[in-house]
């Protein structure tokens, strides 16, 4: 007899990530060559970021099953963010939990959250960075992230009330971050098939307080706001959006791989854009030119919203001799002689 579905379906889920990162690691390019070499270079490492939760405990439950078979290490990360009573000792359990499943090295990583973009933006910003620490201590190939279907409904309506555009309705992506560093194996999982699994091979689970206070955006989002959309819209809407997701973001990849190759066709020998050309292309791809050269300027891509490029879109689409406009990281965007000019200061 097999294991139970949703323990098979996690399972699966981790095995198909574990096979990519297998295939990328054997094609990777070695520091020195075989015929050089007497060893053999070591398996790949793979760590899990681990709170505690159901989801994050069943993918470490699937990894520690799956990567013996695959000759992969496996070890696992809980950050503590110091936001609640105890929270010392909550991460201890999870570590000894984690050794329990016999994932090695273990590691509890301590952050300060400070306040930028508020207290959601704050904590993640300071759990990423601890991963990433983490990942570069180790040298390990990746780290999973328990994310499911459920996680990237909430995420597109979240984007969807920012009015960002068709890149915030894209959600989370499977593979993310400095050379696909994060993968996201449970995209096209419920929340429920996770906490399942948990049930079924009695794996004990910690229920964040957080996720259920009204005060954060995302828990009243879970709690109120899927809720009514499913007792007004039917059963379906979670699948619907995390399918919207994957839709926005093909497109979004491919209208940015279109203002890549754009941006090159623009510019004039002194590299400045042309107004001109600019009002040539869709809406869309120009748009996407504007934000990729206030990046390169050294605006911060976390802080340029739609607003501020629809003001410098301006420039281009409605000049009437307006001035400079402000972005962040004290970029100016100002139109000269039939030229978009961006840079700092």
């Amino acid at each position: 007899m097999g294991p139970h579905p949703a323990v098979a379906a996690i399972r699966l889920a981790v095995r198909r990530v574990l096979h990519d990162l297998l295939t990328e690691h054997h094609r990777a390019p070695a520091a020195v060559p075989h015929a050089l070499s007497h060893e053999q270079p070591p398996p790949p490492l793979v760590l899990v970021a681990c709170s505690g939760g159901a989801d994050s405990m069943a993918l470490a439950s699937a990894l520690a099953f799956e990567s013996p078979k695959l000759g992969i290490r496996a070890g696992g990360v809980t950050v503590d963010h110091g936001l609640q009573p105890g929270s010392d000792l909550r991460a201890a359990e999870v570590v000894q939990r984690l050794r329990e499943l016999g994932l090695d090295p273990v590691d509890s990583v301590a952050v300060t959250v400070g306040r930028a973009g508020g207290p959601e933006a704050a904590a993640r910003d300071a759990r990423y960075a601890a991963l990433d620490t983490a990942a570069e201590r180790h040298g390990a190939a990746a780290v999973l992230l328990g994310h499911t279907r459920d996680d990237q409904a909430e995420t597109v309506l979240l984007g969807l009330a920012r009015g960002s555009g068709i890149r915030s309705l894209s959600g989370m992506a499977a593979v993310s971050g400095a050379g696909g560093r994060y993968r996201r194996p449970f995209l096209e999982l419920d929340r429920q098939t996770a906490r399942k699994a948990c049930m079924v091979q009695s794996l004990p689970v910690w229920d964040d307080p957080h996720n259920a206070d009204p005060a954060y955006t995302r828990s009243r989002l879970r709690n109120e706001g899927l809720p009514a959309l499913e007792k007004a819209l039917g059963k379906g809407v979670v699948e619907a959006l995390a399918r919207t997701a994957q839709l926005s973001r093909d497109d979004a990849d491919a209208l940015d791989s279109w203002a890549a190759q754009a941006e090159a066709t623009v510019r004039d020998a002194a590299g400045l854009l042309d107004c001109a050309k600019l009002y040539a292309l869709p809406p869309a791809v120009r748009r996407r030119v504007l934000r990729r050269a206030a990046i390169a300027a050294g605006a911060p891509a976390g802080s340029l919203f739609a607003r501020h490029i629809e003001e410098v879109d301006r420039l281009i689409t409605g000049w009437r001799g307006q001035g400079a406009i402000n972005l962040p990281g004290k970029v100016v965007a100002r139109r000269q002689g039939g030229r978009l000019v961006i840079r700092q200061g």
